[in-house]
């Protein structure tokens, strides 16, 4: 007795699980029809993804051309405050010395220049000359 309800419960598994296939073999047919009239809860949540977005309250899916202009916008306004705001004397003192050592290197550029310029021969002569008054 027991094993015929046995087979008969395995038969309405097989029989449920081949309506429970046809089922989702629909919802798929459905799934790749695309309609959205099936589903009216598809509207309302469309409707408040929408508001949503214009509101603002979903900042990571703002579009990146709207992020790439706010954050623009916020360094040209940091910059603009920068050039207002007066620079402290740390900054100005660091200033003179950055120019002073551009000078210098642009300095030291034009004498290697110059030194390139002149024949060899005049240089060593030169040299010549400095060891001999060094060693008077």
């Amino acid at each position: 007795n027991r094993k015929s309800m046995k087979r008969s419960q395995c038969g309405r598994n097989l029989l449920s699980l081949s309506v429970a296939q046809k089922k989702q073999t629909k919802v798929e047919q459905r799934k790749l029809n695309g309609s959205s009239a099936e589903t009216p809860s598809y509207h309302n949540l469309h409707r408040e993804l929408l508001l949503s977005h214009k509101r603002g309250l979903l900042l990571e899916e703002k579009p990146e051309l709207k992020r790439v202009l706010e954050q623009r916008r916020l360094e040209l306004h940091k910059e603009a405050e920068m050039a207002q705001r007066q620079p402290s004397d740390l900054e100005m003192e660091l200033r003179k010395r950055q120019q002073k050592l551009q000078e210098y290197e642009q300095e030291e550029i034009r004498r290697r220049e110059n030194q390139q310029k002149i024949p060899e021969f005049v240089r060593v002569k030169d040299n010549l000359r400095r060891t001999q008054t060094f060693e008077q």
